[in-house]
């Protein structure tokens, strides 16, 4: 969608309450999914475990209940009644009615796609997304996660054999990601999960598919904590590391600055890891970061802090901000008034920096791992915008990577043992919106970062945009 059109979508999320009221029934049926392998360990998992209306199974949902309320009008309503009382014909014509009125929700086109399977043998993975926290992330990552569903089941399926998926609401939540967890890891017709957000509520929940040994593969995690952390976890975004020596790179050669300071928020795993790796990068290359101020303290003030930025002779401000902090990190960008140079992690690739930050963001530089115009002869830009009408997010390319890659997984072995034994053959890849897709053993997806700077333009609505940085 167009970055004016997840700007509003940004801010209707402050107005959600977390997770969905009322009941709801087990979100699988017993003949939903083709049968397992005899002899296959993964066919002597336990049956699905029903949970008690009102608790984790109102956060899951494969077309009976909306969990993106933000973006449902009344025929998206009428689509989930019908889905839920097993009228898939109904379902079906109210969620085409539903997107010709909004053609960017991506959580009706999944819901339209599992309609259109109803009760036939199908593969079934799931999303896990902050719907209830960030809605704007969890909506670009649906977005890739439907567009990749959308082609393989025009496609015909995997070996006939069309791919349904289940979302689930996880509200960022490392807890609530866990009970997530353990529903998706009780339920065998589970083949394999996308996501979390967040790299706290990967390395939280990622213990628990471990143990289920279901695989999960995150988009958007990239602390480098998770390299190495489980043979069942994987991510399709470049670890913190590639980041902030991308950026620690840009600082030292092209600005030829050498003194830096970091704003990070302490109690982030992703942010903690992307500080503390442009600060040894940026030691190595012969500059040093002179401070550290952490946005989560209670009393942090942003004007105090560049203050003492600039006494101590910091040069640059490099803002490894979370989501949680992006508001303070957003209140440096504005009370720099641009005497210093900025830099930033993918957290604040967002079109709140651009809206909020305005002229004072203009020339800071983020490291992405995707931007739609980076490379001109990719597929995936042309027909991204056909589908939803405007420009993508790295989130939604990841995510849409992360799904192909489940894919290209099911096509080799549709078996939670056979999903997580292809995607760790030394044979594997896959081709997904960012390239060739293959994961090194640590679970660690070998790639690039893209270099970004906020430049005065149309495209998103807001007067600024994220323009790629050329070599």
């Amino acid at each position: 969608m167009s970055h004016k059109n997840e700007t509003t979508v940004l801010v209707l999320s402050l107005l959600i309450t977390a997770g969905v009221l009322g009941a709801g029934y087990w979100w699988f049926k017993s003949n939903s999914s083709p049968p397992i392998a005899p002899g296959n360990p993964d066919s002597v998992k336990s049956s699905p475990v029903p949970i008690a209306p009102g608790s984790i199974s109102t956060r899951i949902s494969i077309g009976e209940k909306s969990l993106a309320t933000a973006n449902a009008n009344s025929e998206k309503q009428a689509g989930v009644q019908a889905f839920a009382s097993g009228d898939f014909a109904s379902a079906i014509a109210n969620f085409q009615s539903s997107l010709q009125a909004n053609r960017n929700d991506p959580e009706t086109l999944i819901y339209l796609n599992n309609a259109r399977i109803g009760k036939q043998i199908s593969y079934t993975i799931a999303v896990s997304v902050p719907i209830g926290t960030d809605v704007n992330g969890a909506l670009e990552m649906l977005r890739g996660v439907a567009q990749a569903q959308t082609e393989i089941n025009q496609a015909g399926g995997i070996k006939g054999i069309p791919v349904k998926v289940a979302i689930a609401n996880d509200d960022n939540n490392p807890e609530i990601a866990k009970q997530i967890a353990s529903a998706l890891v009780n339920n065998p017709e589970v083949l394999g999960v996308i996501g979390p957000y967040s790299s706290d509520v990967t390395l939280a929940a990622g213990t628990t598919y471990n143990d289920g040994k279901l695989v999960v593969i995150s988009p958007t995690s990239t602390s480098i904590k998770l390299s190495g952390f489980s043979r069942y976890v994987f991510r399709t975004v470049p670890s913190d590391y590639v980041a902030a020596r991308a950026l620690s790179d840009y600082m030292l050669n092209k600005l030829q600055r050498k003194n830096a300071a970091v704003f990070f928020n302490s109690r982030s795993a992703y942010s903690q890891s992307l500080k503390s790796e442009f600060v040894a990068a940026v030691s190595l290359g012969g500059g040093q970061v002179s401070n550290e101020f952490d946005l989560s303290e209670p009393g942090f003030s942003a004007a105090r802090s560049i203050d003492l930025a600039i006494a101590q002779g910091a040069q640059v401000l490099m803002l490894a901000a979370n989501t949680d902090t992006l508001d303070k990190a957003l209140q440096v960008v504005q009370l720099n008034r641009k005497r210093l140079k900025l830099l930033g992690g993918d957290d604040v690739y967002t079109p709140k920096t651009l809206e909020v930050g305005g002229e004072a963001a203009v020339e800071m530089v983020l490291a992405v791992p995707w931007h739609i115009n980076g490379d001109p002869t990719s597929n995936f830009p042309r027909q991204s915008r056909q589908l939803w009408g405007g420009d993508v997010s790295w989130r939604t390319a990841l995510s849409y990577d992360a799904t192909q890659a489940l894919i290209a997984a099911l096509q080799r072995n549709a078996t939670r043992t056979g999903v997580q034994k292809s995607l760790i053959a030394s044979d594997f890849s896959s081709t997904g919106a960012s390239g060739i897709i293959r994961f090194l053993p640590s679970g660690d997806r070998n790639a690039a970062v893209i270099l970004v700077r906020i430049q005065p333009g149309t495209t998103s609505g807001t007067g600024y945009d994220f323009v790629p940085l050329r070599p």
